[in-house]
């Protein structure tokens, strides 16, 4: 773990389990304060309703591209497209 502590990190230790894991900085603070204010528990059970992206065409997975801000997904094949979101 850093030396340097963030403070407006809330659970630094999943955080630091998160990147450690390849989630993105902004991905890693947004689950670890989630989970210290809702509890690691709760966290765990929200979502799972969306379908893999891996059933998702490459048009849908552009306009959730769009949708989030994403730039330069045009030109990206569906692989690409799918790692972009994963990472964002």
């Amino acid at each position: 773990m850093p030396d340097e502590q963030n403070p407006s990190l809330k659970d630094p230790e999943l955080y630091e389990k998160l990147r450690d894991d390849g989630a993105s900085k902004g991905k890693a603070a947004r689950i670890s304060n989630a989970a210290a204010k809702q509890g690691r528990s709760t966290i765990g059970e929200k979502g799972g309703e969306a379908g893999s992206y891996e059933d998702w065409t490459v048009a849908q997975l552009r306009e959730r591209a769009k949708e989030i801000g994403l730039t330069g997904y045009s030109g990206k094949r569906k692989s690409e497209l799918i790692a972009m979101l994963r990472d964002s």
